[in-house]
């Protein structure tokens, strides 16, 4: 039956009972049951089902004509079944899903009950290489303030960096460098593996923060003796370079959330989550099976590290709790360092025994750990832009046969159901608009990598993240913006060539619209790519977290007076007096009393109304480690409720809000170990034990938990509290 001789009513009832399906029915049923799971599983492949029989032999097995035209018709349907099969790998895993919490809470109650000297020991390692000291100042000392009660502090130092050695000398933490840096990260571990002993490791990237819970919520799951790693998602405190650079930080969730929070719960039900380097334990008996050491073959030491374990029997088990908070990509060159790196790593498995094609797994293990998002992303987002644009200026058609009337009826159906069901399993992580163009930037990028690793997996550098002031040097993406500004003045172009009867290329007029109706939503998206590519303004130095929490101010004189912090970082506060008090001029000195921290010196730089900008002076001191562990070690992340038809819309409100001047990067924190001199330790190993503090943080945060007790809170009533 041919759609476009279908009665109005026929023709858009599968689109009708496609949407009220997915968008209507599907979000009444529990996505915690299987019979619900199975049930939009098989509605969803059933509509895409029918959607490639049609495809397949109505739209392509027909097409005649020179080599060039089947075979471009032949590309595009193959690129298009990459992108089915990683959808379908995808709709695979959410068949089955896993909340670990309440397992967490029983397993932290067992341990809590338990002697602390029968807890196993824990080696806490933080390899490093160049990050500054504005990062590694606060995951170190949010280390040492884990509640756990035998545990080791150890920083890898792949830099060899003297004031680094010297700052873990202060805090008590351990230091490790080593003779050379041969494979980067892993072989720093490794290498730590044989100067330490304890049972279980811990390994925390330089820019992650454990949180003081970490593990005790964590331990308990290796009682089970076939856990050999438990993983914990990565968690950000700033904002990464879409949120920042489109202005969406309120709207939209971090880029990897969708991950974390909804890929990797379902893989743990598949028993195939897998090692994330960061955020991980790992159980060193386990290490025994596979010669006491983390695999080097490939650049992403930790997935195949979780490969080659599998095949020992050793399990990576999930908890999806925020239980370490750390740095998401500064700018887009850190981004795309971060993601290339992941790319290569993936792809340098398929050609290794301990990959996924190699022998040992079974056929869900090989679907779960082949790289097909990477194979496909990239092809599927340089597709969509590209295959229109061709179109307008060659007439080169991606298929044959098709009308209006055909799309509506086939594609459209597939479309909704494949996004429905998406939105579905993951209602506030998919966001198929801010899904679009992240997938379409990082095609720039991440395609000739992909390629480029499968025509010659190894010889490529192993290039670290940057962070900190490091990562903030650069104003915009040249080679994402100006290409993707080409991109929208060909569709624009060629639009408008096309409408022009004397000049038009493509042969089909009915084809039109349905041309036009594409390269909209490919300009749409092109713009907000080049907009991401523009580094926004960062203003701040320091992430600032939002509180609510009464303070003492006190002036030179010896004047005290209150008001409620409602925003404060490591570098400053913003502080709302009472409506009776009139607070001390900018640029005076004062002292501000912070519960869980004492006395700070600051200085008020700013003033609106009754809301105060504080300038924190807070040289390294007792006082800055107790604001960094009030700050960074406990859960001061807001939940995520964000809709995909919210975020869509406030994307789109945002078009004509937003700046296009490229910014002024504007920092003001901490002197980044990058402008201190170069100074680099003996290239040979050295280690220096940790030691036990002398300043109990856990205590003294304790003591100073309120003001002074003769203080009474003007304006907002009396504060309770103790002395310090």
């Amino acid at each position: 039956m041919q759609a476009m001789t279908l009665p109005f009513s026929q023709l858009f009832a599968p689109m009708l009972i496609s949407f009220a399906a997915m968008y209507l029915l599907a979000p009444t049923f529990p996505v915690a049951r299987l019979w619900a799971r199975v049930a939009v599983f098989v509605a969803v492949w059933l509509v895409v089902a029918r959607y490639l029989e049609w495809r397949i032999f109505s739209t392509v097995l027909p097409a005649s004509g020179t080599w060039y035209q089947v075979g471009w018709i032949w590309f595009c349907l193959l690129v298009e079944l990459l992108t089915f099969t990683d959808q379908f790998i995808l709709y695979l895993t959410f068949l089955r899903r896993t909340d670990r919490r309440s397992e967490a809470d029983q397993h932290e109650r067992r341990l809590r009950s338990l002697p602390d000297d029968v807890l196993p020991s824990v080696d806490v390692l933080i390899p490093t290489y160049d990050e500054p000291f504005e990062v590694l100042e606060k995951t170190i000392t949010g280390a040492l303030c884990l509640d756990y009660p035998n545990f080791q502090v150890w920083v890898l130092d792949d830099g060899r960096r003297p004031w680094l050695k010297e700052l873990c000398e202060q805090k008590g933490a351990g230091y490790l460098t080593r003779a050379d840096n041969v494979n980067a990260k892993a072989g720093n571990i490794n290498h730590a593996l044989t100067k330490t002993s304890g049972e279980f490791f811990a390994i925390f990237d330089a820019d992650f923060v454990p949180q003081r819970n970490f593990l005790m919520r964590t331990m308990g799951f290796f009682a089970d003796p076939k856990i050999g790693i438990v993983q914990i998602p990565h968690t950000f405190y700033n904002e990464d370079p879409m949120q920042a650079n489109l202005g969406l930080h309120r709207g939209l969730p971090d880029e990897q959330r969708f991950f974390f929070d909804s890929i990797m719960p379902a893989r743990d039900g598949w028993d195939g989550a897998f090692c994330c380097g960061s955020n991980s334990v790992t159980r060193r008996g386990a290490l025994h099976a596979i010669g006491d050491a983390l695999p080097t073959q490939s650049i992403t030491e930790d997935i195949l590290l979780t490969l080659v374990l599998l095949r020992k029997g050793y399990i990576t088990r999930y908890l999806r709790e925020p239980l370490a908070i750390g740095l998401a990509p500064e700018s887009l060159d850190a981004f795309f360092v971060q993601r290339q790196r992941w790319a290569r790593g993936a792809i340098q498995t398929l050609y290794l025994a301990a990959g996924p094609l190699g022998p040992g797994l079974g056929l869900m293990q090989r679907l779960l750990f082949f790289p097909t998002h990477w194979l496909s992303m990239g092809l599927r987002a340089l597709a969509v832009v590209v295959v229109p644009i061709v179109f307008m200026w060659t007439g080169l058609a991606p298929v044959v046969d098709v009308t209006p009337e055909s799309v509506f009826y086939y594609l459209f159906p597939a479309i909704l159901v494949l996004n429905g069901g998406i939105s579905w399993f993951a209602p506030h992580e998919h966001f198929p608009l801010a899904a679009q163009v992240s997938a379409t930037i990082q095609s720039f990028k991440l395609l000739p990598t992909v390629l480029g690793t499968l025509v010659k997996p190894k010889g490529h550098a192993f290039r670290v993240t940057p962070k900190g002031a490091a990562a903030r040097c650069s104003s915009y993406a040249a080679d994402i913006f100006w290409p993707s500004a080409a991109l929208i003045a060909l569709t624009v172009i060629g639009l408008v060539l096309n409408t022009i009867p004397e000049w038009r290329i493509i042969d089909h007029p009915a084809a039109l619209p349905m041309v036009a109706f594409w390269s909209v939503v490919n300009i749409v998206v092109l713009f907000f790519v080049c907009m991401t590519s523009l580094q926004a303004r960062m203003g701040r130095s320091e992430e600032r977290f939002d509180v609510d929490e009464s303070v003492l101010i006190e002036t030179e004189t010896g004047e005290r007076f209150s008001g409620r912090v409602s925003n404060i970082s490591l570098s400053g506060a913003g502080v709302l007096l009472g409506s009776s008090i009139d607070g001390p001029p900018p640029g005076e000195p004062l002292r501000m009393h912070i519960m869980q921290v004492g006395w700070i010196d600051a200085m008020i730089v700013q003033q609106r109304g009754q809301l105060v900008g504080v300038q924190f002076k807070l040289p390294q001191s007792l006082e800055r480690d107790l604001l960094i562990r009030k700050l960074f070690t406990v859960a001061r992340l807001k939940g995520n409720g964000a809709v995909a038809c919210s975020v869509n819309r406030t994307m789109l409100k945002n078009i004509w809000s937003m700046a296009a001047p490229l910014p002024q990067i504007v920092t003001n924190g901490a002197k980044p170990a990058s402008l201190l001199p170069a100074e680099r330790l003996p290239a040979e190993s050295l280690l220096i034990r940790p030691q036990p503090r002398i300043d109990d943080l856990a205590h003294l945060a304790g003591v100073r938990s309120g003001h002074p007790a003769s203080f009474t809170e003007s304006g907002f009533g009396p504060v309770a509290g103790t002395v310090l």
